[in-house]
This record gives structure tokens, sequence and C-alpha cells, in this order.
């Protein structure tokens, strides 16, 4: 039986052009398109795909939740994630989130086929470019929560620290120059290395580590 596929990306220029090279392998075929978050979640409990393939930002609530969802409600679909963005905090939120892979949209004509057929084994598949990331996020995962700037990037620091000091993500991604999206997965991230539920958490952390002082 070939992998059958739902792709989830707003770009259709991209998507169409995946779709295209996917059609040219004869052990998969392309089940369904979405064009955003709540389509992808519809139509993979509809369709109930091997692999969704999802754009880490396309519109509604972005491909870290969506994952989210999947993991928790379809925990059969593997979720591979197909992004532009480079940014480490996002691969950890979507790895953290259930994500069977993360690949970049740069590398998708060499890397997308493979990847595929990776996740639909049950194998992770990660982009060289995050090789780093993942073995440090092993680190992390056994390092004491006691020690932030061991466990945290730069800019997980910089989240932390401003949501602590009541700041709505809003105000961060105007502050930091990123997107609100990026900063709810910073945010998303935070409370997984570090192990902690509420917001209210976050702020105690930060004071007990002198990190408002």
């Amino acid at each position: 039986m070939p992998i059958r596929i739902l792709f989830a990306d707003d770009h259709s220029i991209v998507r169409r052009g995946l779709v295209s090279l996917i059609q040219t392998e004869p052990d998969m075929t392309v089940v369904g398109e979405a064009t955003d978050s709540n389509e992808a979640l519809r139509m993979v409990e509809q369709l109930r795909p091997d692999v969704a393939v999802l754009d880490l930002s396309m519109p509604g609530t972005g491909g870290v939740e969506v994952t989210r969802q999947l993991t928790k409600y379809v925990p059969s679909v593997r979720v591979l994630i197909l992004t532009f963005d480079e940014d480490e905090g996002m691969f950890h939120a979507a790895m953290s989130a259930g994500a069977a892979g993360y690949i970049l949209k740069r590398a998708a004509d060499a890397e997308l086929v493979q990847a595929i057929r990776s996740v639909a084994k049950g194998e992770p598949y990660v982009h060289p470019r995050f090789l780093g990331a993942l073995l440090r996020g092993f680190t992390d995962a056994d390092s004491s929560a006691s020690e932030p700037a061991q466990i945290l990037t730069g800019r997980e620091q910089e989240v932390l620290v401003s949501l602590a000091r009541g700041y709505t993500n809003r105000e961060i991604a105007e502050t930091l120059r990123i997107s609100v999206r990026t900063v709810e997965s910073h945010r998303a991230n935070l409370m997984s290395k570090l192990r902690l539920r509420t917001r209210f958490d976050l702020v105690n952390y930060a004071e007990e580590h002198g990190l408002l002082s």
C-alpha cells in the first residue's frame, strides 16, 4: 500500500510543487491538501493519512498546536514539519509537541521523499541543521532546572524574563522583532524544558533564579 500523505500549507505554489514531486513516487499518494490549521485538523481526522506534512506558520493556531492536537487525538498520523524557520526554539517546540520529523523548505526537493519514508516507518527525521539542537535537547532533559543559563537559549531567557515581567506576547514580539507565533512557541518550549505548567510558575522560576534583578 502506498504511503498516504496530507499536505497543509497556505502557499499554493509551494504546496502544488510538493504535491507534484510526491506524485512521481510510486510508493506515495497525496490524499488531501489543507490551507490552514483548522482545515488540516478536520481533513486529518476525516482522511487518516499516514503522514501529515505541516507548514509551521500556516494561518490559524499554527503547526506546533496542530501537531500537539494530532499527537493527542490522532496518534497514528506521523507529523512532518516543513518550514522556512531555522530558529532552534521553534524546532524544540515542534518536536516537544510530538512531531516525528522536521525539515527546511529550502532543502525540501532533496529531503522530502526520504523524510516521508522515514517517519512513515516510525523513524524520526531531522534536517542536519538541527542535529546539534537535538543533542542539546537531550542534554537539557538530563540537566538540573536550577541552571537556566545551561538549559535555555539566549532568546528563551529573553522571552522568559519578559513574560515574568508581565509583558503580553504581542509586546514581546514587537520588542524582540519576532512574530507572536514565535513568542508562543518559545513559551511552550520554556514550559516543556523547565517542566512548568502556568505563567505563575514561570514568574516564580525567574524570581528564584535571579533573572529579574
